[in-house]
């Protein structure tokens, strides 16, 4: 009784080429760098001195972005929060003042956070309070001798102030040279980007060279 063999489809793999190849791969990495710049970690660069000696200028810096929750695009929702923000924690937030501005005139700030809500801010003779008693840290720097003793205004007197609810006073470590909530007020919770956590890069452009000493260093 003969035997029939059914004879086997021949599968022949299509090669893509090499440009669709390139274009499959760069698709692929735009869509996790923007996955990690939006959910994980985002790269800062320090424009100014008001974080001085803690952070000089041309020091890059990395974001942790998922500490406080993940932000839920196009809300003020966060979920999966590992905690809050708490006083002394360096934060990466979008500049309150800018709110109103298209997205690409806004301006991300760093600060550090020195109440949190429900605390009393108080700033006496250059001196901070919180809720009655001096909160001095050893970052701390005060720079502009020429007008010691401390003058009238924001900067050397300000307060008592009650943070609200859903919001952070923070300041600059470079106290006599920092634009911070002594002049414009609070960052409301909705706008923290994240910790900063690690200087992964520094470079010095007055002498045109890298601080070596500086990059991989934790940020306190």
């Amino acid at each position: 009784m003969p035997v029939f063999f059914r004879k086997k489809k021949e599968t022949t793999a299509v090669k893509k080429t090499w440009y669709r190849e390139w274009a499959e791969a760069l698709i692929v990495a735009v869509i996790l760098a923007l996955v990690i710049r939006s959910f994980v970690f985002q790269a800062f660069k320090i424009p100014s001195g008001s974080m001085l000696d803690t952070l000089l200028i041309g020091d890059h810096l990395l974001v942790n972005k998922f500490i406080y929750g993940t932000k839920i695009p196009f809300t003020d929702s966060r979920f999966l929060a590992l905690r809050q923000p708490e006083r002394g924690d360096i934060i990466v937030f979008e500049f309150p003042e800018d709110e109103g501005k298209s997205y690409f005139q806004r301006r991300d700030f760093i600060k550090r956070v020195i109440g949190t809500p429900g605390d009393v801010i108080e700033v006496k003779n250059k001196r901070v309070f919180v809720n009655g008693a001096p909160f001095v840290i050893p970052q701390e720097q005060h720079k502009d001798v020429q007008t010691l003793p401390a003058v009238a205004g924001p900067r050397d007197f300000a307060g008592p102030f009650k943070v609200p609810q859903n919001s952070y006073f923070v300041m600059g470590d470079n106290r006599d040279y920092s634009y911070d909530s002594r002049f414009w007020g609070v960052v409301d919770r909705s706008k923290i980007k994240g910790l900063a956590f690690i200087k992964y890069w520094s470079w010095d452009a007055q002498r045109f060279l890298p601080r070596f000493d500086r990059i991989g260093r934790w940020i306190k």
